[in-house]
């Protein structure tokens, strides 16, 4: 260029890089079918009451294959009585469908329901719903979800998605390796448009960023459907899960609570009126009762608890053997309610030196001061059936009063929001964030009466589930002399002769005594959860 004749400065025209323009356009298609998504979702009418009879339009959205039945989710969102519903099978070889009543239908989450069907033939082709009494047509061929590899959950948790997925095959009981997974953010029907890389992974459970236009605006995304891939794995992990935890509380925000429980549960209705009005005269303030496919009458205890003033919340949680995902789960849905949660079983009850109203709350809070507590780990003593052969109708607390000498395991309170980011847990305690610690507290001061080995009736059922992810089934002849097994019981549920006095060495009436004298009716001598003889 010549210096002796300078040009005239140019107008510069301003470019977007292509790559920024390739993402504008992609984040524009995904608004744009995600908005027509929902519009084609949300336009099934609902189904109120009176209208439960008429042909709504039944839709299946997944099917997802378990070990002993065939779920089903469906875009109508108010749950249909089950025995207004058929599953209908769709065989090879056959113009014949098979149709068979339903097991049970539930409500889901706020954009589905689901149904439970008995398994399908082996030479199924296809499984539907339909009205009883109504045709039924073919529908698209849809192959189940194989329960071992799937995506299943999903929830915001401030600007990260958690999301618990089967499949991953990462090692039990540790912290895996964040830089191998990504997640992918789409539309309900599988197309995935955005993906973000994770920031922790453990077990079943993987963490990722938020794609920036749902981090700037969370309730874009409610419904949005996620998944997981591994950076050297084969293509995405197939999904049913929606991005949940995005309903609008008006702004304004709730009184943190002191004190919360979270359980999972499967058929103990019968224990939970006892379990949940003993912890609130302790200082239990609300409690999350993951709901693990029961088909017992939980829903009117629990009904009937909340119009005597409990704050239940029931949480309809399908997925068989994910214990340890439920209470990750829990820990990111109570962290903005509660201060403290509590992680134990409806037939583990606290016995404190200073038993009063509001003892455990007390204790609890006490520690609230203490800045580097974050989990709290009380020993607990198993009781056994103490010379019982039927369940006692005066409850667990009254009628166990024989156990083992020593102290096996603990169950943790902790705080949720100093739980280590990964959500890591075994069950009986968590993983907090480092340069916090957890702290036993003296067997003098606490201890939980578990009264793990009940009458065989009640054991039994016990004995043929267990909910624990990486807990083996009594019934494998797998880990026999692990400490999760029955000491001499093997893999078979045949009530040994002795049962009744099994697991009895000290008689330990403490809890039984301060029952019937702190909580029994001064007229009637009934305790509160008991319920009187017709």
């Amino acid at each position: 260029m010549d210096s002796s004749s300078p040009e005239q400065p140019r107008k510069r025209k301003h470019k977007l890089p292509q790559k920024s323009i390739f993402l504008y356009f992609s984040f524009f298609l995904f608004i744009f079918f995600f908005c027509s998504s929902h519009h084609s979702f949300y336009s099934h009418p609902s189904l109120p009451s009176s209208t439960l009879t008429l042909p709504t339009p039944l839709h299946v959205h997944h099917r997802i294959l378990f070990p002993d039945h065939l779920l089903l989710t469906l875009s109508n969102t108010k749950t249909i009585p089950s025995h207004l519903l058929h599953c209908v099978y769709f065989l090879n070889a056959s113009p014949n469908p098979l149709l068979l009543p339903l097991l049970s239908t539930d409500r889901y989450d706020q954009f589905r329901s689901i149904a439970r069907c008995p398994l399908p033939p082996i030479n199924f082709s296809a499984v539907d719903l339909t009205w009883r009494g109504m045709d039924h047509h073919l529908p698209p061929r849809a192959t189940p979800h194989n329960w071992e590899k799937l995506v299943y959950e999903a929830l915001l948790d401030n600007d990260t998605v958690v999301v618990f997925a089967k499949g991953l095959n990462l090692r039990p009981h540790r912290v895996s390796d964040a830089t191998l997974f990504r997640c992918h953010f789409g539309l309900p029907n599988g197309a995935f448009l955005l993906t973000t890389n994770a920031v922790s992974a453990a077990q079943e459970v993987v963490r990722c960023a938020l794609p920036q236009s749902i981090r700037n605006s969370p309730e874009k995304g409610r419904g949005i459907s996620v998944s997981v891939s591994h950076v050297r794995g084969k293509g995405v992990i197939p999904s049913v899960a929606r991005i949940g935890g995005c309903e609008k509380t008006g702004g304004v925000k709730e009184k943190m609570l002191e004190l919360c429980a979270c359980t999972m549960v499967w058929n103990q209705a019968r224990a939970m009126r006892e379990w949940v009005m003993y912890h609130a005269w302790l200082g239990v303030e609300r409690w999350f009762i993951y709901d693990n496919n029961s088909d017992d009458e939980i829903d009117e205890v629990v009904r009937e608890l909340e119009e005597k003033g409990y704050d239940i919340s029931r949480v309809t949680w399908p997925w068989v053997k994910s214990q340890e995902a439920g209470f990750s789960h829990c820990v990111v849905r109570a962290k903005e309610q509660c201060k403290w949660v509590g992680f134990f079983d409806v037939d583990e009850f606290f016995y404190l030196k200073d038993m009063r109203r509001n003892g455990l709350r007390s204790m609890v809070g006490n520690f609230s001061s203490w800045k580097s507590v974050a989990e709290i780990r009380t020993g607990c003593h198993n009781f056994g059936p103490s010379g019982l052969t039927a369940h006692p109708n005066r409850g667990v607390g009254v009628g166990y009063t024989c156990r083992l000498r020593t102290p096996e395991r603990h169950k943790s309170i902790v705080r949720p929001d100093l739980v280590d980011v990964s959500l890591l847990n075994v069950v009986h305690h968590f993983e907090v964030r480092e340069g916090f610690e957890a702290i036993n507290v003296p067997l003098s001061v606490a201890v939980i009466n578990h009264y793990k080995y009940q009458v065989w009736e009640t054991f039994k059922a016990k004995f043929l589930r267990r909910v624990a992810t990486y807990v083996v089934d009594w019934k494998e002849e797998v880990n026999i002399g692990s400490k999760d097994r029955v000491p001499g019981l093997g893999t078979q549920p045949i009530e040994p002769g002795d049962w009744g006095f099994r697991f009895c060495e000290v008689w330990d009436t403490r809890l039984r005594d301060f029952l019937l004298s702190n909580f029994s009716h001064p007229q009637t001598g009934f305790l509160p959860w008991e319920t009187p003889s017709p």
